[in-house]
Formats: structure tokens, C-alpha cells, sequence
């Protein structure tokens, strides 16, 4: 007999990965005979805290068959109590709260707090040292996670950084599965076509908001270098600033990268256009500054793409280098030396094969049963 689960973080119509990753989530818990469901966010982040155009999807439809209650309001404390009382009502097996940022530490650790006597309480932890830091980071942090049960990481860095602020050894690794709600891959000229891109042309792909932490700065530079220039690459920039746009623009004139090599995608890409991105490149590049885990890189493997990422957080655990990618320091040198060898020696169709086979690993049943073996051991 399938338990009965709430997952509790972003879902439709709020947009970004971690939405996505819950509604995958739950649809596979669903097709296991899982009775799944998810508690998403009436008010996610106030509007004065979110630097993007919008939280929420301008397109597409609710996930069929997943039943979402919006329910949770991260600043009002009476709020919590309502939901607090909603989860004793439905007296679920055990809940998932999906942490991510220090912020929804006191939502999500008083909604903890007033069930765990009555449910087993597990955290999907995607970091617990947010990337930039703001006042209140530690204790939030600590509050929430003294009231779970038990921990998922997705990442062996943030499995570690958990034990800073608990003793609890309930917890357990798995790697991050891969998203398939972006829809089937569909060829590369049929990807170009639809972007209005050059059939011919070496395209690398930087996708995602971008954040100083991402590191787009050393990428940018990276294209600079003669040996990048002479391969005739091409950058791609998909996704939304969330960081001083006028920056990244000040680097292009500064390295004299012309909107011919710079190709400018600023916008959020709305989910059923993720896949043409993917599709059209030849190389994907997360140049981070720091990582825990990254659904950038599972999206890649998803469409069988080539990486080039930094040796940050959980990255190199991801991208086996000189097999399915290249791992690489924070260096514009480092990452321009690898662009043009990739290019130079045709690596795209040998790394291609490799990340084939090496994404199995990647499969939602692997950590499904992490996940449920965790419940059994809280």
C-alpha cells in the first residue's frame, strides 16, 4: 500500500526549477502508487525581495493528475498555523519540505515544529549556506533544521554543511534526477530553426538566471581569448538578470565581443522553449563561482549535452572530466583553453556518447528509493 505524502515548496503557476523538480517529483511518487501531493506558496517571496520581471508562469497550464493545495504564505506566522493544522487534519505519512535559502527558515521550521509529533518531517536541502549572504542566514537555517527528522542532499557539499548546524545522522546523498517536463528532445537543426539561429554555427549555451555567483563574467572573458576567437564560437545567453545587467554588457565592450559572438537571450525562457536551447547547442557551460547541485547540468544530460563546469560544490561529482565534459578552475584561461580544445579536436560527438551512458545514474527511481529509505530509517 503507497503512502500518503505532501511535498512542500514552489509549484504551478510559480515558475523555476525548483517547481519543476517538485512536480516531477511528485508525479513519479504518483506512478510508484504513491498518494503524493503538494503544498505550494500563496506568497512565495514579497514582491520587494524578488529582483526577476515575475514569480509566476506567463504560459502553460497547471501539471495533470497532481494535486497542488496553494496554501503557504512565507511571511505571515497566523498563516502557518493554518497550514500546520491542514497537514495534522490529512495526517500524512511524512512531509518534504524543499530548502533552498535561509529565508524560509522560519515559515518552514515553525511549520516543522508544530507538526513533527504527528508526521515524520524530511528536508530536501539544495543548500544551507546560501550562495550570497544576508543577515539572519545562520539562525533561520538553524531553526529550520533543528525541527526535521531527517535530510536529502543532492549534493555531497551541502550534505556536509548540514552537520554545522545539526548532529542529527538521519540523512543520506543522492544525485540530483534529471527534468523530463521540458518536453523530447527534437534535432539541433530543427532547435536553430526555431531560435532564428545559424545552422553552422559552435554554439556555447549559458542558461539561467543569472547571478554573480554563476560566474558568466569568466565565461564572457573566456570568449576573449585568441584561441576561442579562432574556433569561430559563439556564446549563447539565455535567462533572466537578476544581477547589474550594464556589468556583463561593460565586459562585451571592454573584450570587444560583438553581439555576433554574444548572442543575447535576456529574458526568462518560458518551459516549453527549454528545450530548444539545449537542442540548438553544441556545449554547455556552468563557469560557477560557487554550487551546491544544479538542474542545469540535469537538463544537459536529459538532452545528451556536453558540459564544461567549474570545480565548485557539486558540479565535478556531476560532469566526469575528459568523459562527458570538462571540470575546470575559476579561471577565464582554464575555461578558453577547453572551449578551444573541445572545438579543435571535435569532442562534441564522443562526449555525447559518454553522457549516454553515463546519465542512468540519473533516473527518478534511484532517488525515490533513497528518499523512501530515509522515511523508513527517521
Amino acid at each position: 500500500m503507497g503512502l500518503k505524502i505532501f511535498i512542500i515548496g514552489p509549484a504551478y503557476p510559480l515558475r523555476g526549477g525548483p517547481a519543476q523538480f517538485n512536480e516531477n517529483l511528485c508525479n513519479e511518487l504518483r506512478k510508484q502508487g504513491h498518494d503524493a501531493q503538494i503544498i505550494s506558496y500563496s506568497l512565495q517571496y514579497p514582491n520587494f525581495l524578488f529582483p526577476g520581471s515575475s514569480q509566476y508562469e506567463q504560459n502553460g497550464q497547471a501539471p495533470d493528475g497532481i494535486p497542488i493545495h496553494t496554501l503557504v504564505n512565507s511571511i505571515n506566522p497566523f498563516n502557518w498555523l493554518k497550514v500546520a493544522r491542514f497537514i495534522k487534519r490529512e495526517k500524512p505519512d511524512f512531509i518534504l519540505f524543499r530548502f533552498w535559502l535561509p529565508f524560509f527558515g522560519p515559515a518552514l521550521g515553525t511549520i516543522a515544529r508544530l507538526v513533527k509529533n504527528h508526521t515524520k518531517v524530511l528536508a530536501l536541502t539544495d543548500n544551507v549556506i546560501p550562495h550570497e549572504k544576508r543577515f539572519g542566514d545562520k539562525p533561520f537555517t538553524r531553526y529550520f533544521i533543528k525541527n526535521c527528522h531527517g535530510f536529502i542532499a543532492m549534493s555531497k557539499t551541502v550534505l556536509e554543511d548540514i552537520g554545522r548546524f545539526t548532529t542529527n545522522k538521519n540523512k543520506v546523498y543522492t544525485p540530483h534526477p534529471m527534468y523530463e517536463t521540458y518536453g523530447e528532445p527534437v534535432t539541433k537543426e530543427e532547435a536553430r530553426k526555431k531560435l532564428g539561429l545559424n545552422p553552422d554555427d559552435k554554439i556555447i549555451l549559458f542558461f539561467g538566471l543569472i547571478r554573480h555567483y554563476k560566474g558568466l563574467d569568466y565565461l564572457i572573458e573566456a570568449m576573449a581569448h585568441p584561441a576561442v576567437r579562432l574556433t569561430g564560437a559563439k556564446l549563447l545567453i539565455a535567462g533572466e538578470f537578476y544581477d547589474d545587467k550594464e556589468y556583463y554588457l561593460s565586459k562585451m565592450r571592454q573584450y570587444e565581443l560583438t553581439e555576433e559572438t554574444v548572442l543575447l537571450h535576456d529574458k526568462f525562457i518560458p518551459n516549453d522553449m527549454v528545450r530548444y536551447y539545449f537542442c540548438a547547442t553544441n556545449l554547455v557551460a556552468q563557469t560557477y563561482r560557487s554550487a551546491t547541485n544544479s538542474g542545469v547540468s540535469m537538463v544537459s544530460f536529459y538532452y545528451n549535452k556536453p558540459m564544461i563546469v567549474t570545480n565548485v560544490g557539486g558540479l565535478p561529482e556531476i560532469v566526469v572530466n575528459d568523459y562527458c565534459g570538462y571540470v575546470v578552475e575559476k579561471s577565464n584561461t582554464q575555461i578558453g583553453n577547453k572551449i578551444a580544445l573541445y572545438f579543435n579536436e571535435s569532442k562534441e560527438s564522443q562526449f555525447t556518447e559518454n553522457v549516454k551512458k553515463e546519465k542512468e545514474k540519473y533516473e527518478w527511481s534511484y532517488f525515490i528509493n533513497n528518499l523512501l529509505e530515509l522515511y523508513n530509517k527517521c
